[in-house]
């Protein structure tokens, strides 16, 4: 555990400084130990929202999605009621049409599915390596962790490879809404108020979309097996097509999580290792742990802080009244690093085991539908880099995106030294 000198009344998780400093888990230990269940104000127009941060809180809320609804958006900022159909994906979508689309796409991030892949993926994870370590001092993110996922990314939709350096521009101005570094336009800013019909409130979404419908206009009526025919061409299993509305929404939502989280994890979990040089070690001598290691990897990393729900109904958790109406905020982060769960939970050990992290949710309909593309993605990308490394250190200071939803290095220049 970290050090706690913070009072739970000054704990305030929309300080996004706090983040950007990498400093919110001495706030969340103090919540998860004094207040597991805690009242958050926010500034107005939104209106305060409770903290979950004990795993085994976490796990009940994720799961109880009758009396915690994602119908009502998933992020912190609260959505005008005449545009919550605008902006609803996968990921705002509860009971029957949840279920429809999930289905859609499956079996395409299905473990069964993949293995037919990986070789393929395998290839692509050289190629990121191999470039990259052509040079001795490099941008970790830039020429690794980003490159990677970005690359799977477009074989799965079919895009032009020529087009992954754009899509990781869209992702950063979307995710990074809150980052002066990567949003058009940040979400505090009274300007914002134009953008709110659009994903994250970024004008990068307007783009992003017209992107996907000129992809979606040269695949309908088509046989093709990306993702993309697959949404246009295919109908849900409750009969109702995906309108143009789903598809814009779906399909960023599919450039977004397709790329940001793998990229943080790889990123993290390369930092971890540097800063363990025994675990780093370790691996390198002994690379069958590296499945294991990959679940501490996602533990560590954690790479969205918190996902929010909504209480359809008045509900007491802890002795705290939560009313009907209430956001109430699952922070993973936290649920990662609950002592009662993981012993020792603040070393990074990649023999660690088991480990019931919660990174991608746990058990609930909204399970994160790519764990097993994830899994695997990580996985090759250890595999591949780890026995070239002959020793790798900073070679300047690792920058973090100023935000409490994704857990994100901007930046991570290394000096490396292969075999």
């Amino acid at each position: 555990m970290t050090g706690n000198t913070i009072a739970v009344n000054d704990v305030d998780l929309t300080d996004l400084d706090v983040f950007e400093r990498h400093e919110a888990w001495t706030r969340l230990d103090v919540l998860r130990h004094e207040a597991p269940v805690h009242w958050n104000p926010e500034p107005a127009p939104n209106s305060g929202f409770w903290s979950v941060t004990r795993h085994r809180d976490i796990v009940a809320i994720d799961r109880d999605t009758e009396t915690f609804t994602s119908s009502r958006f998933v992020n912190l900022e609260e959505i005008d009621d005449d545009l919550i159909e605008i902006r609803r994906s996968i990921l705002e979508t509860d009971g029957i049409r949840h279920r429809a689309l999930r289905k859609l796409l499956q079996r395409d991030f299905g473990g069964q599915t993949l293995k037919r892949y990986e070789e393929f993926l395998r290839s692509l994870t050289h190629a990121t390596v191999d470039a990259a370590l052509r040079k001795t001092e490099f941008d970790f993110v830039q020429e690794i962790s980003a490159d990677f996922p970005i690359q799977v990314l477009a074989r799965m939709l079919d895009v032009p490879e020529e087009d992954t350096g754009q899509l990781i521009d869209w992702g950063n101005r979307l995710i990074g809404n809150t980052d002066p570094d990567y949003a058009d336009i940040l979400l505090e800013d009274e300007g914002s108020e134009k953008f709110k019909h659009l994903p994250f409130r970024s004008p990068a979404a307007v783009e992003l979309f017209e992107y996907g419908r000129e992809l979606a206009r040269r695949r309908r009526g088509g046989d093709g097996d990306d993702l993309i025919s697959k949404l246009v061409n295919r109908v849900p299993s409750d009969g109702r097509s995906l309108t143009a509305t789903e598809f814009d929404n779906n399909f960023l939502l599919l450039v977004v999580a397709g790329n940001e989280t793998t990229r943080h994890t790889i990123s993290h979990s390369m930092l971890a290792l540097l800063r363990n040089p025994d675990q780093l070690a370790l691996l390198q001598s002994r690379p069958d742990l590296i499945p294991t290691a990959v679940e501490e990897m996602l533990r560590w990393a954690t790479p969205v802080y918190h996902f929010r729900r909504t209480a359809t109904r008045d509900v007491e958790l802890h002795g705290r009244h939560i009313r009907r109406g209430d956001k109430v905020v699952m922070w993973f982060a936290s649920g990662n690093r609950d002592e009662e769960v993981f012993d020792d939970p603040y070393a990074f050990d990649v023999t660690r085991y088991p480990n019931d992290h919660v990174t991608f949710g746990k058990g609930g309909p909204h399970f994160c539908l790519g764990n097993n593309l994830a899994r695997m993605e990580v996985r090759l990308m250890f595999e591949t880099l780890l026995p070239r490394l002959k020793k790798i250190e900073l070679a300047g200071e690792v920058t973090r995106v100023r935000s409490n939803f994704v857990n994100g290095i901007k930046k991570f220049p290394v000096r490396v030294t292969t075999h």
